[in-house]
């Protein structure tokens, strides 16, 4: 949403042009409320959930692989009635929710966007919906991506970024596709530029900081992604496809 009237979202784990706050989901996206006012009587009975986590506020942001569950925060995972979604993003860049099950709803991915130091010498990570992880495994250094339980904070696994994983791209104007990453071409003083081929052995660059590793080299993603296959059609593509549909 654009304009005066578009809801603020709050301060939180996300930037402000990179989620898109609980209202929207609820009232633009899936339609589950007509107003405001219905978004903030479901948010106040504790039927919204990000990350595991109970949200009463309706403008808190969700991001990049956050997991929005809508029902009874105590419900069983067999319960079908439970509705979950991982916001991922679409090859036109756009925010989709991808429907996923109980058991993917308890885990997602974190890309490693800082290393550092505390005061006291303790090594800590900062993952890009703002964990710190602290004490963590040595072989995670930045721009890798972790496989976290939601449930109580542990990391599963480890992603490195190096050639032949596949990534997603995260900014830019390839936003929302994905493939295999080929080449990194480093410029000291300025922007990396890594080469990606998708499924249709299309090939396109984008910055090192924009891509976020998914999966492992011949690996399948340790997430479900959006159908698509993360190839971007031309304008005659989807032309054809929509005459395709409508025979």
């Amino acid at each position: 949403m654009g304009g005066k009237w578009a809801p603020r979202p709050s301060t939180g784990p996300h930037k402000l042009r990179e989620c898109l706050p609980i209202i929207v989901i609820l009232r633009n996206r899936l339609k589950y409320a007509l107003n405001r006012r219905e978004v903030v009587m479901i948010a106040m009975q504790k039927l919204v959930q990000v990350d595991g986590k109970i949200r009463t506020d309706p403008n808190f942001p969700a991001g990049l692989m956050d997991v929005v569950t809508l029902g009874p925060h105590n419900a069983s995972a067999s319960d079908n009635s439970i509705d979950r979604f991982r916001l991922m993003y679409d090859v036109k860049g756009r925010f989709v929710l991808h429907k996923i099950d109980a058991k993917e709803a308890n885990f997602k991915l974190c890309k490693i966007v800082k290393q550092a130091f505390t005061g006291k010498g303790i090594s800590y990570v900062v993952t890009h919906d703002g964990r710190t992880l602290r004490y963590h495994d040595p072989l995670i250094k930045r721009n890798d991506t972790v496989l976290l339980d939601t449930r109580d904070g542990k990391v599963k696994d480890i992603i490195k970024m190096n050639i032949g994983v596949k990534v997603l791209v995260t900014k830019g104007k390839n936003r929302g596709r994905y493939g295999i990453l080929t080449s990194i071409e480093r410029h000291p003083g300025s922007f990396d530029i890594v080469t990606i081929r998708d499924a249709d052995d299309n090939t396109f660059a984008t910055r090192y900081d924009n891509i976020f590793a998914i999966a492992k080299a011949k690996g399948k993603p340790l997430v479900s992604l959006p159908k698509g296959r993360g190839v971007a059609t031309t304008i005659l593509q989807e032309q054809q496809a929509r005459a395709r549909a409508g025979q």
